[in-house]
């Protein structure tokens, strides 16, 4: 068990690389023709095929990883107080997953909707930021484009993500508090029907019916309450992730699938970039039915491709690692508001999209980083921002393997 206990290293890299991806995406966000808090006109539409090679999987995988982590984080607690670990465990995911989320509601998502007021209230908005972040304080639903949709305040934007993985270790608390049986019957369940081609067939199948039979009445909203088809994507690969983490020999598979995965996740994309670029409104249902299992292949598939070389070709551990593994949170925390913002002032300059947006890709990561390192060194500051209070304990709990990488 000490050894399963381990971190997996090259699961770590996997997760800075998805967040390093998720960066880039909201960059192109600003970019396509796609609607975000702003956007640039005339859209570089060339771009949008670029974005669907991460849009189907890249959260999917994180909310995986996530759930691994998760189950390093319950072991870890539980070996360390063998009666009230899962609810230490409940006590410590809260503070290290709300603070930052109410933190960064109040604090940092702001100035992205003061931005999007700005761009589309008719007329634009000229109080300030002071007297508009009054206004969001007090949840003002008067901020209305002029076909009448509303911006909802305050909001989480970007942070759903933290919304919804508290949520869903809260699922999985009451599960390990109630039902503590439930969970390893599930996970032995699980490797049964995960064994040889099973590992790429049943978990697609799974996401293509979730996504036939939900995308459509419940659409992607990220409001938690009505996401039904997001909530039927990441909850369970989140619990599939929490159940498969001491399993090494799922993670053995995937490996060895990864070829024939990336060979069907490049060829799902090729599908899905046709698709985009030929129907944007009211597609045949059978070719909008064939999109959507194509999604789901792509979602899979890719996540099974790059868990597979991750675990093939990570480097191992060293400060970098280290590094990178503590600053992931942070800097997702801030890194949209700071791309929304650069976007906003360098538009003025009337660059082109690819200095324009080189620039806004470097502004992103470097001010991110350093507002990591103004964080970490600040100790009322970190737990705003999702790191431990105190820099005793540095290595985040998420997933060792030994050092020699398995080939």
């Amino acid at each position: 068990m000490d050894r399963q206990l381990h971190r997996r290293i090259y699961l770590d890299w996997l997760r800075i690389a998805a967040f390093a991806l998720l960066v880039l995406y909201h960059v192109g966000m600003y970019y396509v023709s796609w609607d975000w808090h702003i956007n640039r006109q005339p859209a570089v539409t060339a771009l949008e095929p670029l974005m669907l090679l991460t849009s189907p999987w890249r959260l999917s995988l994180l909310f995986l990883v996530s759930g691994i982590a998760t189950a390093f984080l319950v072991a870890r607690t539980r070996r360390m107080s063998a009666d009230t670990g899962a609810s230490r465990f409940m006590r410590s995911r809260s503070l290290r997953l709300l603070l930052p989320l109410a933190a960064g509601m109040l604090l940092v998502v702001p100035p992205q909707s003061y931005f999007e007021v700005m761009e589309k209230l008719p007329g634009g908005y000229g109080d300030g930021y002071l007297a508009f972040w009054s206004r969001y304080l007090t949840a003002d639903d008067g901020f209305c484009t002029a076909d009448g949709e509303c911006l909802l305040l305050p909001t989480w934007n970007h942070l759903w993500f933290v919304a919804y993985l508290w949520i869903y270790t809260l699922a999985l608390w009451l599960f390990l508090r109630f039902a503590p049986g439930a969970l390893p019957a599930a996970g032995r369940w699980l490797r049964r029907r995960l064994e040889g081609a099973g590992l790429l067939l049943w978990p697609l199948l799974f996401l293509a019916l979730g996504r036939l039979t939900l995308l459509g009445p419940f659409g992607s909203t990220h409001a938690l309450v009505d996401d039904w088809h997001n909530h039927a994507q990441y909850f369970p690969l989140f619990l599939l992730g929490y159940l498969m983490a001491m399993d090494e020999g799922i993670w053995a598979r995937m490996q060895a699938l990864r070829w024939p995965a990336l060979a069907m996740a490049l060829c799902s994309w090729a599908l899905l970039a046709w698709y985009f670029a030929h129907y944007v409104d009211a597609p045949p249902n059978a070719v909008r039915a064939l999109q959507r299992v194509a999604w789901a292949l792509n979602q899979w598939t890719a996540i099974v491709a790059a868990i597979g070389f991750a675990r093939r070709l990570a480097p191992g551990d060293g400060p970098l690692r280290r590094y990178l593994s503590d600053a992931v949170f942070p800097v997702y925390i801030v890194h949209q508001t700071i791309t929304v913002a650069a976007a906003w002032h360098l538009r003025p300059l009337a660059l082109g999209a690819g200095v324009e947006g080189a620039l806004i890709v470097l502004l992103t990561f470097g001010v991110s980083l350093c507002a990591y390192e103004c964080v970490r060194r600040v100790r009322w500051l970190r737990p705003l921002f999702g790191l431990k209070p105190s820099q005793a304990a540095r290595a985040p709990a998420a997933l060792h393997t030994p050092a020699t990488r398995p080939r």
